[in-house]
């Protein structure tokens, strides 16, 4: 069984708490950026698709405009679930908005971490116009 390790970055973005939330805890805002496809179970499973494999999560916590955990339902012998954390934060002095990603997976390569997440946030960025 592979070790998993956590990835926290912290990126910059040109929109509103209000416009970005819709983007990190919907299946239809997750799917333009985040994965090929998502997918919601009527039981609220997410069903998330990258390279034709699909994974499975559910939001284990949120807060309106503000945080969003999605946690992967483990496999059978994982004690320890992956996850991917958003949190929103604004600087009232600059209204400036952050998005803070923590990433816990069986990922090793630390680069590989920061390539993905960059690529992906570059995405999310073209979207709301950050």
């Amino acid at each position: 069984m592979s070790k998993k390790q956590k990835f926290e970055e912290e990126y910059e973005l040109r929109a509103s708490p209000k416009m970005l939330y819709p983007y990190l805890n919907s299946a239809s805002g997750l799917s333009v950026w985040f994965a090929d496809d998502v997918k919601v179970t009527p039981d609220k499973v997410f069903l998330i698709e990258w390279e034709g494999e699909i994974h499975k999560a559910k939001i284990t916590a949120q807060k309106l405009n503000s945080f969003v955990r999605l946690e992967f339902l483990p496999k059978p012998e994982d004690t320890d679930p992956s996850y991917i954390e958003f949190k929103i934060d604004t600087n009232d002095l600059t209204q400036t908005t952050f998005l803070k990603v923590a990433d816990y997976s069986d990922m090793v390569d630390d680069e590989e971490f920061h390539d993905l997440w960059d690529f992906l946030v570059l995405k999310l960025k073209e979207i709301v116009g950050g």
